[in-house]
């Protein structure tokens, strides 16, 4: 049999018409592409982070349910008490545990441009996704549209990313609402970029049945992890949990984050950094010519260049040893856009300067 006779006969044509997720070779560049928290831990908390590692039974099965790490999470997110939790590897396995309980054919919907996964998870499913634009330069949700679309669509998921990415914007509250009161299906707000908002639906849990809280440690500092949570209604996280696979948290996993979260102020001062330096940052990219940066409530700052220029700006950072993340071939309302992460000041000072001394 020729190999791709064996390959159509053995993957879904739904798998085979997707592109993998590439992930860009950072080595050797300032990293500004991936939304990561650029602070390592001071030396002596990774003294004791080795000590909880130290002791960790890694001859043994993780807890299955993580029951020590839910307490905690719950704590540390203010989660409403009748609310419960269902643990991920990383958030992308939340969305794809989600999917994977679905009927067949479901319909699943979210703005775009928003997290490429979304999408990319419900194709390789073989699900019916819709994508409904945002309002064009201020990448609002298109309220009448969306409504439309669910009524008459029914969709059984919509996902909404709460601040957004790669736009960066908070989605008006009252059209949020709006959209979960006229869904029948679930609602999933993912609020990835907490910790760089005081926004947040996790209050209004126990108001809606059909309204999930989806959050990761990663843009916390937790990256490496994986560790993502859902949150909300007892009985549909009750019927996600037959879909996860046992074990899916592992014991290293739990210790580390138990122990991380019980250093908030550590965590805090970070954010706080960040959140300031994307202000300085953001003030930075108004000034230049040709360059218009958008609003953000997330650790990154989308921006466009000029008409063409987005490739040609992102190869010249690049050279200069600058890596960030080109969303100009993505088109439509990503034309001419660029995002970059938010990281240290000094990087942050690189990435201005090779801007200027390339546009």
């Amino acid at each position: 049999m020729q190999e791709q006779d064996l390959i159509s006969t053995v993957i879904r044509p739904e798998v085979r018409a997707l592109s993998a997720y590439k992930v860009a070779d950072a080595t050797g560049f300032i990293k500004l592409d991936a939304m990561e928290n650029p602070y390592t831990w001071p030396e002596e908390i990774k003294q004791e982070w080795l000590k909880v590692v130290h002791d960790a039974e890694i001859n043994r099965y993780p807890d299955p349910e993580a029951k020590s790490l839910c307490r905690i999470l719950k704590q540390y997110n203010n989660i409403p008490e009748q609310s419960n939790l269902l643990l991920g590897n990383g958030s992308d396995e939340i969305i794809q545990l989600l999917l994977m309980a679905l009927p067949a054919n479901s319909r699943v919907m979210a703005p775009e441009p928003s997290f490429v996964m979304y999408k990319q998870i419900a194709l390789c499913l073989g699900l019916d996704y819709q994508g409904l634009p945002l309002v064009a330069n201020s990448f609002d949700l298109d309220l009448p549209a969306l409504l439309e679309s669910i009524k008459t669509q029914q969709p059984a998921i919509i996902f909404l990313a709460y601040p957004n990415n790669p736009t960066g914007n908070l989605f008006d509250t009252n059209a949020i609402k709006s959209i979960i009161e006229n869904s029948q299906g679930l609602v999933i707000l993912d609020e990835a970029y907490a910790p760089f908002t005081d926004a947040s639906f996790i209050a209004e849990l126990p108001n809606y049945k059909n309204l999930l809280v989806m959050r990761t440690v990663s843009k916390l500092g937790l990256a490496g992890l994986r560790l993502g949570f859902i949150a909300g209604n007892p009985e549909i996280i009750e019927q996600l949990n037959k879909v996860r696979l046992p074990y899916n948290i592992n014991i290293l996993t739990q210790c580390s984050a138990e122990f991380a979260l019980s250093k908030p102020e550590m965590f805090q001062e970070q954010t706080n950094t960040l959140r300031n330096e994307r202000a300085r940052v953001f003030l930075q990219l108004s000034t230049l010519s040709g360059i218009t940066p958008f609003p953000s409530s997330a650790n990154f700052i989308l921006f466009r260049t000029a008409k063409g220029k987005a490739t040609e700006t992102f190869a010249a950072l690049k050279e200069k040893g600058i890596l960030i993340k080109n969303l100009a071939p993505q088109q439509g309302l990503l034309s001419d856009c660029l995002r970059v992460t938010i990281g240290k000041p000094d990087e942050n000072n690189a990435f201005i300067n090779a801007l200027k001394n390339t546009i």
